[in-house]
C-alpha cells in the first residue's frame, strides 16, 4: 500500500545483490543436486542445438516459443562493437523463407502483435527472440518453428536493408539515451564494471561503426556465434508435446556449425581490494543519489544448500527492507528513499552478485545524513542482527508467498516456465518443479535459525570489492563531498549503533464486526456469469466468479466525483488526500503497525480520488476475503490522518519539483499538459510554493466527504469464489457501510486540448534528440460502433506511421499512435503520433506522418491491415476472456456508465463492421487539420 513520488527513479541506477565466499564454500559442504521438473523435456540435437519442451495449459491455445543464443556484445571484435545487437534487428528484415518485412506481416495477420508479443533483445552475453503464437491454428503454428530456424541459421543480411536498419538503430540510441543519465553511465562505467570487457562491450555499440561497418563484417558475426552448440529453442505451451519435438527436429536438425568454430570465452569483472569512487554530475541530472555495492562472486543455484541460502537472502532482503521503510514511515527520516538489499548484479546481465545499498536525499547538503543512516542499519545488522519476530514475520510472508505459487500451479503461465529454462540453458540455474519448491520451503523454512540468518547477513558486507558513487545535479557540485570524505562517511557510520527493537502488534484489525445489511434485491446474469446484488443501505455489488485463478480475487470500488467537487482553494490538498490516507494506516494503526497486522496475508486494498470518480483497489486470496473487506470497511468509515505523513510526502514531492525546470522532458510534459487541457491550472503540475497550500485536515475531511455515502459506489469482484459462500461476508462489511441517501456526480472542469491548428516548441536539452506529439481531437458520439471504428483507426495507422518513418524514412525507433475517447465529463476524443528523433528531422517526419494521415483519409485501409487489426484483436479477446483484470476493468466500466454488461460477447462479430470504407470514413471524421496539435521538443542549441 505504500507509494513513492520517486517512482521508478532507481530503475535507472545499478542496483546489485549476493553471495559472499565464505557462504559459498559452506554451500559446497552440502551438495545435493536440486532434482529437475519432470514435466520439462530437455534434448540435445546431434549438432548441439538445446531444446526444452513442456505443455501447459495457460493461456489456453497460446505457446510461447523462444530462441536462445549464448551470443551477446561481449563476443564482439573490435569493429563490430554494436553488430550483435544489429543482428538481432536484421532477423526481422528479411531471412531466407522471408524476405524483407514478410516475417512481421504474416504474423501480424495471424494476430501476434510487433513489439507487445514479437519481439527480442540483446544483452551482454545472450541474444534471445520471442514468439507468441496460437496454437489452434495448425499452419501458424508449424510456421512458427520455420521463423525460429530462420532466426538461427538463415538470417539475409540485405546490403539494401542493412543500411536502411542502420538509421533505425542510431533513433533507437536516441530514443534511450541522449540524456543525463546516459552521460553519467558513461563516466560510472569504467567504475562499475572495471578492468572488464563489459565496460569496452556495450550491447548498443559505438555509432561510428554503426555508421560505417562494412556488411561482411556484420555476416562475418553472425558466421562465427549464430550456430546450434550456442543456441537453444524453448518452446511452452498448450500443444502436444511429441509434434513439438518432432517439428524441433525437422526445422532445426540441418543447422550446422562452423567448421574451425571459434571458442566462446566467458569473461569476469575482478576483483578490487581498494574502494573504486565516483562523483559525478550533470546539468539535467534531478536527484542527489548515493550508491554503495559490495560485490561477491555469482552463485548458480544448483544444490539444496544454494536453494536454502536463498531462502535466508529473501528474508534477510525483507526484513532489511521492513526497517527502512519504518524509519521513512515514523517521520523526520534523513533521507525521501533509501534500499538494501541482496541479488544478481546489472540484473544478472554480468556474472556477478553483490550487495547494494542506495539513498535519495532532498538535497546535496543531506547527502552525509542519509548515507550514514542507510550504512548504520547495515551495521546494525551485521552487529546485532534481526530479532526473532522479525524472523518469524520474513518466514510466514515467505511461505505465504510460496503457497500461493503452489495453489496457481496449473494455472501459471507460460512465460514463467520460459524464464526459468533460459537461466538453466544460459547459466546452469536449476529447474525445480513447484512442488519441490513447496515442499521444501514447508520443511526447511522452519529449520532455519536466527544465528544462521544473522551470520549470512554480517557476511553480506566485506572489506574488498567496494564500489561508492554519487549522481547529483551540476548546481550540487560544491555541495558534495570529495571521494575520500566520501569513504569516511561510509566507514564511519553506525560506530554507535544499538540493537534494534521490534514494536510487535497483537491486535486483530477489527475488534468487532459492523452488524450486518440485508440483500434486497438479486440479479443474475448467465450470459457472462455475472450476479448483481443490492442492499438494504443502496450499494449494489457486482460478483463474477471465475477460475481463471486458483487464489486470486480482485475488487474495486467505484463512484463519480472525484477531485472536481474541491474548491479552487481546497484542491491541492485534495489532490493529495487518498495518498495522505493510503500511507497513514488505518483505524488506531499506524501503517507500520498496520504492516505487522498483515503479515501472512495475501490482501491489498488502496484508495484513490481522480479528477472525475473515487474509489478502492485492492486484491486478496479466497481466504483472506474478509481481511480485505475489513480493509475496504475501515477505509470508508475509519480512514487515519498522521501529521509525520504529510511532511513526509511534502518532502518527497519537493525533492521531485526542485530540479524539475532542468530536465527536457519534464518541461515538455508540463507544456503538453497545459496546451491539452486548455491551460486550466488544475491540470498543471503542483509548484514548490503551492505545497504550503496544502493542510491535512482539508485533505482528510475531503476524503470523508469523498466515501461518506457508499450507496454511490459500485462494488465489483472478480475471482475464485462462490456467490452464495461469500455473501454473509458481503452483508457484514458492505451493506453495514454508512449512506446519505444524496446522489452525487462530477462537475465538468473544462479540461480538454485547445482548439484550432496549434504548434508549440520548447526548446530544453544539451543533446541532438527531438520529442514529437501530435494530436488530432474534437468532440464526439460516443458508442460502440464509433468506438471501435477509432480502435481500428489507431491500429492502421499505427502500422503505417511505423511503415514510413521507421522502415522507409530511417528516421525513428519505435513511433507510437494512441487513441482515447470518453464520455464523461463530456464526449471527446483524440488521436495521437508520437516520436523522438534527431532535431533536423523534425520537420521531414512530421511531414510523412501527415502524409500517411491523407493516404489513409483518401484510399482507406488496406485489405492487409485491416486483416491484421481483426486478427490481433479476436487474438486478445481471447485472451482477456480468460483474465480477470479484463473482467474488473470491463465491469466496472460497464456498470459506472450503465451500459449493458453483456456488449463483450458481441464484439468480436462487430469487427465486421470495420472495412475500406469505414476506415476512409473514420480518418475524415476523426483526423481533422482544423483541431491538430503539434507539440515538440527541441534541444537549446537549435533555438
Amino acid at each position: 500500500m505504500n507509494k513513492n513520488y520517486i517512482g521508478s527513479l532507481l530503475l535507472a541506477l545499478f542496483f546489485v545483490i549476493s553471495c559472499s565466499p565464505k557462504i559459498q564454500q559452506q554451500a559446497q559442504q552440502n551438495s545435493t543436486p536440486i532434482p529437475a521438473d519432470s514435466n520439462v523435456i530437455i534434448g540435445k540435437l546431434p549438432n548441439g542445438l538445446t531444446y526444452y519442451i513442456r505443455k501447459n495449459a495457460e493461456p489456453k491455445k497460446r505457446a510461447e516459443l523462444y530462441l536462445v543464443n549464448k551470443v551477446g556484445s561481449i563476443l564482439e571484435n573490435d569493429d563490430q562493437q554494436g553488430l550483435a545487437h544489429f543482428t538481432e534487428h536484421m532477423a526481422f528484415n528479411g531471412t531466407r523463407d522471408f524476405p524483407k518485412n514478410e516475417l512481421i506481416s504474416y504474423l501480424q495477420k495471424a494476430g501476434v502483435r510487433f513489439g507487445a508479443d514479437l519481439n527480442a533483445y540483446t544483452g551482454f552475453n545472450q541474444t534471445v527472440y520471442q514468439l507468441p503464437v496460437p496454437t489452434d491454428s495448425t499452419a501458424v503454428f508449424e510456421k512458427a518453428f520455420d521463423i525460429l530456424a530462420n532466426w538461427a541459421g538463415h538470417v539475409s543480411f540485405d546490403d539494401k536493408e542493412i543500411d536502411q536498419e542502420r538509421g533505425v538503430i542510431v533513433e533507437e540510441d536516441r530514443q534511450r539515451g541522449k540524456n543525463a543519465q546516459e552521460r553519467m553511465t558513461k563516466q560510472l562505467l569504467p567504475v562499475l564494471l572495471a578492468n572488464s570487457r563489459y565496460a569496452e562491450r556495450l550491447p548498443i555499440g559505438k555509432l561510428d561503426i554503426l555508421h560505417n561497418f562494412k556488411y561482411e563484417t556484420i555476416k562475418q558475426f553472425y558466421k562465427d556465434w549464430y550456430r546450434p552448440d550456442l543456441q537453444a529453442v524453448i518452446a511452452v505451451g498448450d500443444f502436444d508435446v511429441a509434434k513439438v519435438e518432432a517439428l524441433i527436429k525437422e526445422n532445426f536438425g540441418d543447422l550446422q556449425n562452423p567448421e574451425n568454430e571459434r571458442k566462446r570465452e566467458e569473461y569476469l569483472i575482478p576483483d578490487n581490494q581498494e574502494p573504486l569512487v565516483k562523483i559525478v554530475t550533470d546539468p539535467e541530472f534531478p536527484y542527489n543519489i548515493a550508491t554503495v555495492i559490495y560485490k561477491h562472486p555469482e552463485v548458480v543455484e544448483k544444490n539444496e544448500s544454494d536453494l536454502i541460502r536463498k531462502i535466508k537472502t529473501s528474508l534477510i532482503n525483507s526484513m532489511l527492507s521492513d526497517r527502512l521503510t519504518e524509519i521513512v514511515q515514523k517521520g523526520n527520516a534523513p533521507f525521501v528513499f533509501a534500499q538494501s538489499n541482496y541479488g544478481a548484479f546489472q540484473g544478472g546481465l554480468v556474472n556477478l552478485d553483490a550487495f547494494n545499498s542506495a539513498v535519495v536525499t532532498k538535497d546535496a547538503q543531506g547527502l552525509e545524513a542519509g548515507v550514514k543512516a542507510v550504512i548504520a542499519e547495515n551495521e546494525r545488522m551485521k552487529k546485532f542482527g534481526f530479532t526473532e519476530t522479525e524472523l518469524q514475520r520474513a518466514k510466514t510472508n515467505l511461505q505465504t508467498a510460496i503457497n500461493k505459487q503452489f495453489k496457481e500451479k496449473d494455472k501459471t503461465k507460460s512465460a514463467v516456465y520460459v524464464q526459468q529454462y533460459l537461466d538453466h540453458f544460459l547459466k546452469g540455474q536449476a529447474i525445480p518443479s513447484i512442488d519441490f519448491v513447496h515442499e521444501f520451503y514447508t520443511a526447511e523454512l522452519g529449520k532455519i535459525s536466527l544465528q544462521e540468518v544473522n551470520l549470512l547477513a554480517s557476511s553480506f558486507i566485506t572489506e574488498g570489492n567496494l564500489v561508492a558513487i554519487i549522481q547529483a545535479p551540476e548546481k550540487e557540485k560544491e555541495n558534495l563531498p570529495n571521494e575520500a570524505v566520501y569513504l569516511n562517511w561510509i566507514k564511519s557510520a553506525g560506530a554507535n549503533v544499538q540493537a534494534y527493537v521490534d514494536n510487535t502488534v497483537n491486535e486483530p484489525l477489527m475488534a468487532q464486526k459492523p452488524t450486518a445489511g440485508k440483500i434486497v434485491s438479486e440479479k443474475k446474469i448467465d450470459e457472462i456469469g455475472v450476479t448483481e446484488l443490492t442492499f438494504a443501505n443502496g450499494v449494489k455489488v457486482v460478483l463474477k466468479p471465475t477460475d481463471f485463478k486458483n487464489d486470486q480475487i480482485l475488487f474495486s470500488t467505484t463512484a463519480k466525483g472525484g477531485t472536481s467537487l474541491a474548491s479552487d482553494a481546497d484542491f491541492r490538498s485534495a489532490e493529495m488526500a487518498a495518498q495522505l490516507v493510503d500511507e497513514s494506516g488505518l483505524a488506531k494503526f499506524d501503517a507500520s503497525q498496520l504492516g505487522k497486522i498483515l503479515t501472512g496475508k495475501v490482501v491489498s486494498a488502496t484508495p484513490y480520488i481522480g479528477t472525475y470518480s473515487q474509489g478502492i483497489s485492492g486484491s486478496s486470496s479466497p481466504q483472506d476475503l474478509e481481511t480485505a473487506l475489513q480493509l475496504n470497511y475501515l477505509y470508508f468509515t475509519a480512514p487515519r490522518k498522521d501529521e509525520s505523513v504529510l511532511k513526509t510526502q511534502l518532502e518527497n514531492i519537493e525533492t521531485v519539483l526542485r530540479n524539475r525546470q532542468t530536465q527536457p522532458t519534464a518541461v515538455f510534459q508540463d507544456t503538453a499538459s497545459a496546451v491539452l487541457n486548455s491551460y486550466k491550472k488544475r491540470a498543471q503540475q503542483i509548484t514548490i510554493p503551492e505545497l504550503k497550500e496544502i493542510d491535512l485536515d482539508k485533505a482528510v475531511n475531503f476524503y470523508k466527504n469523498r466515501f461518506a455515502n457508499a450507496a454511490n459506489f459500485v462494488f465489483t469482484f472478480v475471482g475464485n469464489f462462490k456467490v452464495e459462500e461469500i455473501k454473509p461476508l458481503l452483508a457484514t462489511y458492505i451493506g453495514s457501510l454508512p449512506t446519505t441517501g444524496t446522489k452525487e456526480t462530477f462537475k465538468d472542469l473544462g479540461l480538454e486540448p485547445i482548439s484550432g491548428d496549434i504548434t508549440k516548441k520548447v526548446y530544453k536539452g544539451l543533446e541532438d534528440k527531438a520529442n514529437v506529439y501530435l494530436v488530432y481531437h474534437g468532440n464526439y458520439n460516443y458508442s460502440d460502433a464509433q468506438n471501435l471504428q477509432l480502435d481500428a483507426l489507431k491500429a492502421i495507422l499505427e502500422i503505417k506511421i511505423l511503415e514510413r518513418l521507421r522502415e522507409k524514412e530511417s528516421g525513428v525507433y519505435s513511433p507510437r499512435v494512441n487513441v482515447s475517447y470518453q464520455n464523461e465529463p463530456k464526449a471527446q476524443y483524440s488521436v495521437s503520433i508520437s516520436f523522438s528523433c534527431a532535431a533536423a528531422n523534425v520537420d521531414k517526419l512530421i511531414a510523412a506522418a501527415v502524409d500517411e494521415v491523407k493516404t489513409l483519409k483518401s484510399e482507406g485501409a488496406s485489405a492487409d491491415d485491416i486483416q491484421k487489426f481483426k486478427a490481433e484483436e479476436t487474438r486478445q479477446l481471447e485472451l482477456q476472456l480468460r483474465d480477470n483484470g479484463f473482467w474488473l476493468g470491463y465491469l466496472e466500466d460497464a456498470y459506472s456508465d450503465g451500459e449493458n454488461p453483456t456488449k463483450v460477447l458481441n464484439y468480436a462479430n462487430t469487427l465486421s463492421q470495420v472495412s475500406k470504407a469505414s476506415t476512409k470514413d473514420a480518418a475524415n471524421k476523426y483526423l481533422n487539420p482544423n483541431n491538430f496539435i503539434r507539440l515538440i521538443l527541441l534541444p537549446e542549441k537549435s533555438k
